[in-house]
């Protein structure tokens, strides 16, 4: 039976990473995937050098190996050779002295070559290996480049859909597809307005059927009574003053006439007289007459 705790714990857990995953910003996972790419590249470079550093090594110990090998088939020629010369000098004891001294050296001849046999075949092995770690080494860094250029790409995706989620955010503001509680919009500015001005034309329906209401509006009716009483009297009072001015000016007009005429008629009842009392042509007046006589010169 399965612990009660331990499947809660791993549901939780589970849970856990699923709102992680949820709630994570992108650019932070893709990030994440492009760390493990390359940690992962890395590791198989690693491995692939230590294998391919095994071969060297080997290469660089098989060398050692056929050197040492050329040596000591040198060295145990010279001491075949220098034996051959002693028993032919007929000294057998450097002889002997010789012959041993190539029998080891043809032993340790032996080991070498056995050792460079065994090398050989660990080398075929190594050399199997590096080839094998070398090729998978550059299959990673290609999917390491697939890796980067798929990161990139979900980069400028993110980006994409960051300035589409602003654009969508101010277009949502713009044409009110999200309301703030905050702020009062135009609909509820609309419907207050409405409603108090409903409400005012209530109130003044109710005043106007009410006992002050009416009240109030026989009291206007009393005042533009009054108002229009008042203005027919000044009206009356004006047509008055200016019939009496019409009248005055056509009496002023006759009595003109009358002493024009008057004035005409004396004038000419004048002139009569004067050309009247004028003596005829010839006969001196009484007056030439008499200033004559006062004139007359002294003798």
């Amino acid at each position: 039976m399965a612990n009660p705790f331990s499947k809660g714990w791993k549901y939780l857990m589970q849970s856990f990473d699923s709102k992680i995953d949820e709630n994570a910003d992108p650019k932070v996972q893709i990030e994440q995937a492009a760390n493990a790419a390359k940690e992962q590249h890395n590791e198989i470079t690693r491995q692939a050098a230590e294998i391919i550093g095994s071969k060297k090594q080997l290469e660089m110990t098989i060398n050692r190996k056929r050197e040492k090998q050329q040596e000591l088939q040198d060295k145990t020629r010279t001491a075949l050779q220098m034996a051959d010369k002693s028993a032919a000098e007929g000294d057998s004891t450097k002889a002997q002295q010789f012959n041993t001294t190539a029998e080891t050296l043809a032993a340790q001849l032996v080991t070498v070559e056995q050792e460079l046999q065994d090398l050989s075949t660990q080398y075929s092995a190594a050399e199997q290996a590096a080839a094998q770690a070398e090729q998978q080494q550059k299959q990673s860094e290609a999917r390491l480049q697939e890796q980067m250029n798929e990161v990139n790409r979900l980069r400028s995706q993110v980006d994409q859909a960051k300035m589409q989620e602003h654009t969508a955010q101010t277009m949502d503001t713009i044409g009110q597809f999200r309301e703030d509680d905050s702020v009062p919009t135009l609909d509820g500015v609309r419907d207050k307005i409405e409603r108090r001005y409903a409400t005012a034309l209530g109130q003044q329906e109710l005043a106007e059927s009410g006992v002050d209401g009416v009240m109030a509006e026989i009291e206007s009716g009393q005042t533009d009574v009054a108002t229009n009483s008042k203005l027919a009297e000044i009206r009356a009072s004006m047509d008055a003053e200016k019939a009496g001015e019409l009248t005055a000016g056509t009496g002023e007009n006759e009595d003109v006439d009358t002493d024009a005429t008057l004035g005409n008629a004396a004038g000419a009842e004048a002139n009569a007289a004067d050309q009247s009392a004028q003596p005829e042509d010839g006969e001196p007046s009484e007056e030439s007459l008499d200033r004559f006589d006062g004139e007359s010169p002294q003798s």
